[in-house]
């Protein structure tokens, strides 16, 4: 019999990998989804005949009690949030709405309808924030530097609370930077690759950013999702920090998508006051030492330089594509 996953936030590049993953090893696949006047489905495009659509939100139980209800999960995946780290200066109670009390909404929904099911929540490296260790474990104390990271610190107790009050087996997932050619252009890393892109061909002349110097570890998304369905099939629920235990700063991102299409980063990126955080988080390292032992997981499968070159490479694609679509319907007109 299949088994079935319900996923919170699979437009987004997690909740697609995670979505091709568990449609691979043959799972009936449920998706929330929240309204929006216009669909965005472009991660999920190749698969979306594949998955069946809950709608709701993570703000408004009853919708929740009704997809679990509907989904009948053996596996619940909550990816969903407010997840940009600029956004929640911007918007911290739309944020603290989302990222924290979504997480006890949906955990409380699953106790009540289906308190067996196995529950994932997407906690981050942001809950370290100003760093009291290095490198950053499952027991480092948390110290957030913004309203996101203070609200994904609420998430991941009330996962823990829910477990050691209710015996749910529910994980919290501590997940370091992880990137892709999915994720959101707002993103430093993608604000880079598509930069890049466009410079080389032309479209643009510079790229403005702020701290080069932050440290970061930055892994492959589609490695990392690997690590969430583990986590769901062991013998008993724990938390897991799933980094690849390396650091490389901004500017070392920067130098290896613009030499990789024989540019020099130093001719194009301007370092802007306005891109600097209100409260700087200067490094991330995590140890997946935990993770590797008890799970079998492999951190960098996929190595910095080969992620960094694989989204400039999706990038590239991208706008010329779009480029000429654009072209096409200018000789039109």
């Amino acid at each position: 019999m299949k088994k079935h996953a319900l996923i919170t936030g699979i437009t987004g590049q997690d909740g697609s990998y995670l979505a091709e993953l568990l449609l691979g090893k043959g799972y009936k696949v449920y998706a929330l989804r929240r309204r929006t006047s216009v669909p965005i489905l472009e991660n999920i495009q190749h698969i979306e005949e594949e998955i069946e659509f809950i709608d709701g939100d993570l703000l408004d139980m009853s919708s929740l009690i009704h997809a679990i209800k509907v989904a009948n999960p053996d596996e619940v995946y909550n990816l969903a949030a407010q997840s940009f780290v600029g956004t929640s200066w911007d918007q911290p109670i739309l944020t603290g709405q989302v990222t924290a009390i979504g997480v006890a909404n949906i955990l409380e929904a699953v106790r009540i309808v289906k308190p067996d099911a196995r529950f994932y929540q997407a906690s981050s490296s942001e809950m370290f924030g100003k760093v009291v260790e290095n490198p950053q474990t499952e027991t480092t104390p948390f110290y957030p530097r913004s309203p996101y990271g203070v609200a994904k610190v609420y998430g991941h107790w009330m996962t823990i609370n829910y477990r050691e009050s209710f015996d749910m087996f529910a994980c919290a997932g501590i997940l370091f930077n992880h990137e892709s050619p999915r994720r959101g252009v707002e993103f430093v890393t993608r604000k880079i690759t598509n930069a890049v892109a466009r410079i080389k061909l032309g479209l643009q002349n510079d790229l403005r950013l702020g701290n080069l110097d932050a440290m970061r570890d930055w892994g492959f998304a589609k490695d990392y999702v690997e690590c969430m369905w583990l986590m769901l099939q062991q013998d008993h629920p724990d938390d897991f920090v799933i980094a690849t235990g390396e650091m490389h700063s901004v500017r070392d991102f920067c130098e290896v998508a613009f030499s990789y299409v024989g540019l020099n980063y130093e001719n194009y990126v301007i370092t802007d006051p306005k891109f600097f955080r209100a409260a700087e988080v200067d490094l991330l390292l995590g140890d997946p030492a935990k993770a590797v032992k008890q799970l079998g997981w492999t951190p960098q499968k996929t190595t910095f330089v080969q992620l960094v070159q694989l989204m400039v490479d999706a990038d590239l694609e991208r706008v010329r594509r779009l480029n000429a679509n654009f072209s096409n319907i200018g000789s039109k007109v």
